[in-house]
């Protein structure tokens, strides 16, 4: 067969099996765990659940990652010294049954908090937030909630767009302001003694 003849079979082969994979997904209401939890095996996007709806997350940008990566070094560094672990997405996060989420760094203080799974985490002390641009009010507003929901001690918000931290710690069943932290300031933790940042090396790490 020559070669361009074999290139349109193969193509065409795989436009059938992903019209296949795409009539066998769920529709939007209908994703269980189980389905959801298959799909987010194979694939390195970033796709949330909630009571059987799925969201598709924005490719991090490079300022994002850039942030993602000064935090992840900072949280890395101070965790060694008291054992625990921070890891960063994409890493899944169950709030409760029929919904997760994948924070974009999540810690325990202890690394053998059984909470910590293979497969995904029940649990955290602290997730981070990097506002994302397409639609702030779910790092803002939706999260605040849904971790909250989850009993994570610590929530940080970090903002690029006006350059804040925003700590967030649990008080009952809400959270409320440890602080909201601004370029020539340290932002600190409630949970994490002695952990701070300096927010100027933040948001100017590049």
């Amino acid at each position: 067969m020559p070669l361009e003849t074999r290139h349109s079979t193969v193509c065409a082969s795989q436009e059938q099996l992903n019209e296949l994979v795409l009539s066998l997904m769920p529709s939007q209401g209908q994703w269980s765990e189980d389905t959801y939890l298959w799909l987010t095996d194979r694939t390195t996007g970033f796709i949330e659940l909630t009571d059987g709806y799925i969201e598709v997350l924005p490719m991090p940008t490079d300022e994002h990652q850039t942030i993602l990566a000064y935090l992840y070094q900072a949280l890395f560094a101070f965790l060694q010294t008291m054992g625990g672990k921070v890891l960063f997405a994409p890493l899944r996060l169950r709030i409760r049954e029929g919904k997760f989420r994948e924070p974009d760094i999540l810690l325990v203080c202890d690394a053998a908090d059984p909470r910590r799974q293979n497969r995904f985490w029940r649990g955290a002390d602290l997730v981070v937030e990097i506002v994302s641009p397409d639609k702030p009010e779910r790092d803002l507003v939706d999260k605040r909630v849904d971790y909250a929901e989850a009993k994570i001690p610590e929530y940080w918000i970090v903002d690029p767009r006006d350059e804040t931290i925003r700590v967030l710690r649990l008080e009952d069943e809400a959270y409320v302001e440890h602080g909201v932290f601004r370029r020539g300031e340290r932002a600190t933790s409630a949970l994490l003694e002695d952990f701070n940042l300096y927010v100027t090396d933040v948001f100017d790490a590049d």
